[in-house]
């Protein structure tokens, strides 16, 4: 009998990563479904994860495979008619315009707390902590916030624009610990009622509001995994409504993911499971957005702590699944690890970055100190006071 053209063709790619089909490693792929290989070679990134969604193959150790599939670049063998067509609307429509910027809310914030209660810490922080000292996801979040305050040169009452607050977890942060006013907005309906009910009784105000709509005048404006929704096409004017809100001696923190390579769009299985009308900035791109409204005085790249953290999240929803599959489906359940795990192997191999960049409008008077170390007791708990 004939071998397979399709799956010769599979294995003669995957066999300069290392990995194999039906292999004895834990990376290999375990095929279930002959259907697989000619899914993939015609649909890219999307057959591949949507084949494993429907449990067409099976992979022991999903990180180390992306990691090994991604450090020999064999993503770049796989674009399909799906790329195309994404790349086409993202360069024909904006498709992170004003009408549109709830989507995101809708189809992946708004999912359901329960679902990210299980998944991230305490304080519902959803993006990279700092690992520098820090032994626990929870240490990590704090940790990382403490450098945001140490950066942004938090004093008491300053009053503080969090872009893209989640559950208002950094707001509260900030507000116990810095004495500082914070008004938090989010395009998510169930981020906006559970950070009010999180945050009552502190100086905070939490609004369903997108960025373009944001007035007032603030001292210091911050934006943590926001930004990977903004859209190439709205870069500049993303800053640009930055720095209208900001007092001339204020500073902007820029927390986001970012790729090695300037793209007009994201890829095709995020896209449309996971991350509607979202894609990773380019340090480029973000700089030249920012030519001629800022000064940009600070970059700090720690994109190897994610892959920790989405490791931690991993766990943590793997643990919680008994009670999560009461709500959740089991196609869910490989979609939400594919998302998890993939973006772990990214974050290994390096082709994804996390970036902090601190802007101020014209310069910090006497020069702007690079911040890196966090003070122990932040690392330790969110109940610290700053100042005592």
């Amino acid at each position: 009998m004939r071998s397979n053209p399709f799956r010769r063709k599979i294995e003669y790619l995957l066999h300069y990563a290392g990995v194999q089909l039906d292999g004895p490693h834990p990376w290999d792929i375990c095929v279930k479904n002959d259907r697989f290989f000619r899914r993939v070679l015609a649909d890219g990134s999307l057959g591949f994860g949507e084949s494993f969604m429907d449990g067409w193959w099976e992979c022991a150790q999903l990180d180390e495979l992306f990691y090994r599939l991604l450090c020999t670049r064999l993503d770049a063998h796989f674009s399909s008619w799906a790329d195309w067509i994404l790349m086409l609307r993202a360069k024909i429509w904006n498709l992170q315009s004003k009408a549109r910027a709830f989507q995101i809310g809708v189809r992946h914030y708004d999912l359901g707390n329960d679902l990210f209660r299980a998944m991230l810490d305490d304080e519902l922080i959803y993006s990279c902590g700092y690992w520098e000292n820090a032994s626990t996801l929870h240490e990590a979040q704090a940790a990382k916030l403490e450098l945001i305050a140490a950066k942004l040169q938090l004093s008491p009452g300053m009053t503080i624009l969090d872009i893209g607050c989640g559950w208002g977890g950094a707001a509260k942060y900030f507000a116990k610990r810095y004495k500082v006013k914070v008004v938090g907005i989010t395009v998510s309906e169930k981020q906006a009622a559970y950070a009010a009910h999180h945050c009552r009784g502190l100086p905070i105000e939490i609004r369903l509001q997108d960025y373009r709509a944001v007035g007032g005048e603030y001292d210091r404006i911050f934006s943590i995994g926001m930004f990977e929704h903004v859209g190439r096409k709205n870069y500049r004017v993303y800053l640009d409504t930055v720095r209208k809100r900001l007092v001339r001696e204020g500073m902007f923190l820029l927390h986001t993911i970012a790729g090695n390579v300037s793209y007009d769009s994201g890829d095709a299985w995020t896209e449309k499971h996971i991350f509607p009308n979202s894609m990773l900035p380019s340090a480029k791109q973000i700089a030249e957005a920012s030519e001629g409204i800022f000064v940009l005085e600070d970059v700090h790249n720690f994109g190897f702590d994610y892959e920790r953290t989405l490791l931690a999240w991993f766990r943590n929803f793997e643990s919680e699944w008994a009670v999560l599959q009461n709500r959740y489906e089991e196609r869910f359940y490989r979609m939400w690890k594919y998302f998890l795990l993939s973006y772990a192997g990214a974050f290994r191999a390096r082709r994804n970055q996390v970036f902090q960049i601190v802007f101020s409008p014209d310069g910090v008077r006497g020069g702007y100190r690079a911040q890196r170390w966090t003070p122990a007791a932040a690392e330790k708990s969110f109940g610290v006071a700053a100042n005592q």
